[in-house]
């Protein structure tokens, strides 16, 4: 009797090896869904202060950036920060058997999916109940707060003490743990450093369902860790904020520049003196016509005769805004700073703008758009932003090409540039920054109209955003993302440069099982089969 050919044996090995490799995905499929569709029945066993969503899932799907939606397996709406530990040792006594995550959705500001949990539990903050803010009001004041807390809401409260913090966000309508797990930043950084450098105290649920007390003094390495460390150590759930005397009103200036150099060297010269006025920002307008006509509307200016004489159409112009703070019993000698400052300043006199508002009318300024947008449906749409920090040393080469070459239509929402001081962020943080005393946050905010095809598409602003990125490459800027977005762990380890392995032992400590902020796309659950 004769052997088969060679060929037919080749090919009935690899029907046998096809055959096994279909039966093992297969299983590993069935082992899947079983785990997923039994999360549940192990959620539902939890004891809870507060409860679980498994219905209405859909809204923690969502975010700011209005791109990605991942729908989790539950929601999350605690009432006690015991509900959070609780169900995170839970997920973390489940072994890595279990593919659950766990993200903290605060107020859903994140632009690509960072606060979601793809077939996992995502946690309302906002619903957490815990001890009312406590004001503290003595030599150091202090609030102590949930870290599930708007900031808008913590100006309120402590201006009832004549008090308020120091450093902020633009924009109010942001959870404290949101803004701490980045850094938080806006016109005051450049004095008084980020959000995050302006902590005492937090309270912390780790990603072995721990939970932590920590500060500069006790448990130090996890204080720092989370301050800037995107969520991936742990979950904070309440926070102490430093306070300091609030003033009652503002003036609020703007003022214009067509030449870069100029600008720069006003703005770094403002971050530099003592005296000096308490918001610093600039912002980069493009091929923008009516301008000055549209700021008399939405600013309501003090406006010069001879601004109206000013003609910026089709002009590359740089706007300085500035806020000097003062008290009402102080308005003779706050118009004299502003009067000396303002002498030491190049702008093109013309365009001299100027008015005066309380000190919760500027803080919350940005809200005023935001109603304004969802009025007319534009709130709602894709947000492709893209946040660079860019060392002062290469600031000129990145606005000479950026708003030179790259950028060249009217942009579909702000461009923010100003400078901020390196000594005010602590290096301990999780929060990368480049290598310079002075370094520019560069925000592009834009807005995506749906279903243009046009400049103002999602695809064209995500195709300049890329020739953005690739020209800092290329050009070896040193920059760094803020609210930083990779896909990869090589990028993320490239962001991080020499502080990558001191994050990857952090995490090892605090969320060994990579349990914490899966949207972030920074490490990645291991599934384990048995």
């Amino acid at each position: 009797m004769g052997y088969p050919p060679a060929s037919f044996l080749r090919r009935n090995n690899i029907l046998l090896i096809r055959g096994f490799m279909i039966l093992f995905l297969s299983c590993v499929t069935i082992r899947i869904n079983l785990s997923f569709s039994s999360i549940p029945s192990t959620l539902r066993a939890i004891p809870l202060d507060g409860h679980f969503n498994f219905d209405e899932v859909h809204l923690a799907a969502r975010d700011f950036g209005n791109r990605y939606q991942f729908l989790p397996a539950a929601v999350l709406h605690p009432k006690s920060v015991s509900d959070i530990a609780t169900t995170i040792k839970h997920i973390w006594q489940m072994g890595p058997h279990s593919g659950l995550t766990v993200a903290a959705r605060g107020h859903g500001h994140s632009l690509q999916g960072q606060s979601q949990a793809h077939q996992g539990i995502v946690i309302n903050m906002e619903s957490l109940h815990g001890p009312d803010m406590q004001v503290s009001a003595g030599n150091s004041p202090y609030v102590d707060v949930s870290g599930g807390e708007l900031w808008i809401n913590i100006l309120h409260e402590s201006l009832k003490y004549g008090l308020a913090p120091k450093s902020w966000t633009d924009y109010l309508h942001l959870t404290v743990g949101g803004t701490l797990s980045n850094a938080g930043i806006s016109g005051q950084a450049f004095r008084h450093g980020p959000q995050i450098s302006n902590v005492h105290l937090l309270e912390v649920v780790t990603g072995k369902g721990e939970v932590v007390t920590c500060s500069e003094k006790q448990n130090s390495d996890l204080f720092h860790s989370v301050l800037g460390g995107l969520g991936q150590f742990g979950i904070i759930t309440r926070a102490r904020i430093l306070l300091e005397p609030a003033p009652d009103m503002v003036k609020w200036i703007r003022v214009l520049y067509s030449d870069f150099t100029t600008f720069a060297i006003d703005q770094e010269h403002l971050i530099s003196v003592e005296k000096t006025f308490d918001y610093v920002e600039g912002f980069v307008i493009i091929n923008r016509t009516g301008l000055l006509n549209n700021w008399r509307s939405s600013f309501n200016p003090q406006d010069p005769v001879q601004a109206r004489q000013f003609k910026s159409d089709g002009k590359t112009l740089f706007c300085l805004e500035l806020a000097k703070y003062f008290h009402l019993d102080e308005t003779e000698v706050a118009n004299q700073e502003i009067e000396n400052l303002l002498s030491q300043l190049s702008y093109i006199k013309s365009t001299l703008f100027q008015s005066e508002v309380t000190y919760v009318e500027f803080l919350d300024r940005v809200h005023v758009s935001e109603v304004k947008l969802r009025s007319k449906g534009l709130w709602e749409v894709p947000h492709p932003w893209l946040n660079l920090f860019i060392p002062k040393s290469k600031i000129h080469n990145f606005a000479d090409e950026v708003f030179g070459n790259i950028l060249t239509e009217t942009s579909n929402g702000p461009i923010l540039i100003y400078p901020v001081n390196k000594s005010k962020w602590d290096n301990r943080t999780s929060t990368v920054i480049p290598e310079e005393d002075i370094f520019y946050l560069v925000a592009f905010l834009t807005s995506a109209v749906p279903s243009s095809t046009g400049t103002d598409g999602l695809e064209h602003i995500l195709t300049q955003n890329k020739r953005i990125l690739e020209y800092c490459e290329t050009a070896h800027l040193g920059m760094k993302q803020y609210l930083p977005q990779y896909s990869t762990q090589e990028e993320w380890r490239a962001h991080f440069g020499p502080k990558w392995e001191v994050f990857v032992q952090r995490k090892s400590a605090y969320d060994p099982l990579a349990v914490l902020a899966p949207g972030q796309r920074i490490f990645q659950k291991a599934i384990m089969f048995s």
